[in-house]
């Protein structure tokens, strides 16, 4: 199977005034077309891989890797312009906060029918159609309502839906969700995770997932990559995770609660100066 997209030695920095901090420190992996998913605590990197794979890394960050691909285009020395008409086409980036990622001033039909009509010659009835029609997909009861909706008049989990269906509606080949699921309901979250799942399976998507879940990523990826200090310290089969040999993985598993068990006091994660290195 050929690779969607080769990361490889891949590293994100940023200068500040007391020295240079390194987000993502020499990451490889390889995404055919399948659900990775990639679990980290905080700060350990997740979000500014996918953000550096999008171009959407902040001005004064410094991206450097030995190779950037995504399925030939070495997304390294692309042009913005290039940039541009890859993002929301063929790649696509589900933000964690709607709150943030939402126009404020443009309603929620309009907004996801310019992302369709940007990349697509399709016409005003037939764009708005598709909304409509992708909004129904995310699980919103009433479309015709919400689409005239302005971000700020519909709930947190309705706004992730409204985002989700945005970035979808053009069909991409790559999607990068970052926590896609982390303010909807367990049963719509559900349904999400499913929408997610036949886009991979029908349209041969590959799927990068970012989740501080590990018992979601478990269960529906097929591999996992655990981030810490903006490295890789595991990869395995997502089947497998709670066979994980890394001592930082190890913890991250039992601090998840257990039912039955008595977690008095709670575990704490011993984190290691080895692990950084």
């Amino acid at each position: 199977m050929n690779a969607l997209l080769n990361v490889e030695d891949l590293r994100v920095t940023f200068p500040t005034r007391t020295g240079v901090i390194e987000a993502v420190r020499g990451v490889s992996f390889t995404l055919g077309r399948e659900r990775l998913g990639i679990v980290g605590e905080s700060g350990s990197g997740k979000s500014q891989t996918g953000r550096a794979i999008m171009g959407l890394t902040a001005d004064h960050g410094v991206i450097d890797a030995k190779r950037l691909d995504f399925n030939g285009i070495d997304l390294l020395t692309a042009s913005k312009a290039e940039r541009r008409a890859l993002r929301g086409k063929r790649i696509a980036m589900i933000l964690q906060d709607p709150k943030y990622s939402l126009n404020p001033v443009m309603t929620i039909g309009r907004q996801i029918v310019e992302t369709l009509r940007a990349h697509e010659p399709v016409g005003k009835a037939d764009a708005r159609k598709r909304a409509l029609d992708m909004l129904a997909a995310v699980q919103i009861r009433d479309p015709e309502r919400v689409f005239d909706l302005y971000p700020h008049e519909v709930s947190g989990g309705m706004g992730q839906r409204a985002m989700i269906a945005m970035m979808l509606i053009a069909g991409p080949e790559l999607l990068i969700a970052d926590e896609p699921t982390s303010a909807l309901d367990v049963t719509v979250q559900l349904d999400v995770l499913d929408i997610l799942n036949r886009l991979v399976a029908e349209r041969g998507m590959g799927l990068i997932f970012i989740s501080h879940d590990l018992r979601l990523v478990s269960s529906f990826c097929d591999r996992v990559i655990v981030m810490y200090a903006g490295r890789i310290v595991e990869e395995l089969p997502a089947a497998k995770l709670s066979e994980a040999q890394h001592p930082y993985t190890r913890g991250l598993l039992n601090c998840m609660p257990q039912i039955g068990a008595d977690r008095h006091p709670l575990p704490v994660l011993d984190r290691k100066p080895e692990w950084r290195t």
